[in-house]
């Protein structure tokens, strides 16, 4: 199952990483309330692209090549998914709704967290 989720995160995740730093001025206006004027606002999306990419590949080497590192790719997705959804739900009380497709990705960063914390649970439940 934990080899499962890696890869369905993975899936999810490389898209997303991809709509942030490809083509970050033609994308993120398109979907997003967002304008990206500069050299600067590109690389800053761009290393997020990275940052969500390099996610990807851990849970896919995880998933497919390092069995001994999914119990600590999980985790660490479990850390990354509610890292993201705790600064969303931040901003969504300190700066109000924002685009209906980063609602989305809350709740799909919240699911994956809880799916990944069972995971775990599951896991330790059946060592024990």
């Amino acid at each position: 199952m934990m080899r499962l989720y890696l890869l369905i995160v993975a899936a999810g995740l490389a898209p997303i990483a991809l709509s942030y730093g490809v083509n970050p001025a033609g994308v993120l206006p398109k979907y997003m309330s967002i304008s990206v004027d500069g050299t600067d606002q590109t690389e800053i999306f761009r290393a997020l692209m990275c940052l969500y990419l390099g996610m990807v590949a851990f849970c896919v080497i995880a998933a497919l090549f390092q069995p001994g590192w999914r119990h600590v790719a999980v985790i660490w997705t479990v850390f990354f998914m509610f890292s993201l959804a705790i600064g969303r739900l931040i901003s969504l009380v300190v700066d109000g709704v924002p685009s209906r497709i980063l609602i989305v990705y809350m709740l799909v960063e919240l699911a994956m967290g809880a799916i990944g914390l069972a995971l775990l649970a599951r896991e330790g439940a059946s060592a024990a």
